[in-house]
């Protein structure tokens, strides 16, 4: 198991999810990565994507300036 980030800082829908798919088929099963956005609509999008697609939502944090979601990768 290894930890990743992924940058999708200034993206807008559908990017960030699209761009985390790409990341997680690089990624192995029990790999986590935290994705990075700015775009609100990630803390439904990205959770939705993983509960079709199987993966883990370990955390979904909010801050003044961004959103962090955490994801275990479950191959």
């Amino acid at each position: 198991m290894s930890e990743h980030e992924l940058n999708a800082r200034r993206l807008l829908c559908p990017m960030p999810v699209i761009r985390t798919q790409d990341k997680i088929a690089e990624l192995g099963d029990g790999d986590v990565l935290k994705v990075f956005c700015t775009d609100p609509g990630v803390l439904h999008d990205i959770p939705a994507w993983c509960r079709i697609h199987g993966h883990e939502v370990l955390d979904a944090e909010t801050n003044e300036r961004e959103m962090i979601i955490t994801i275990r990768v479950q191959k």
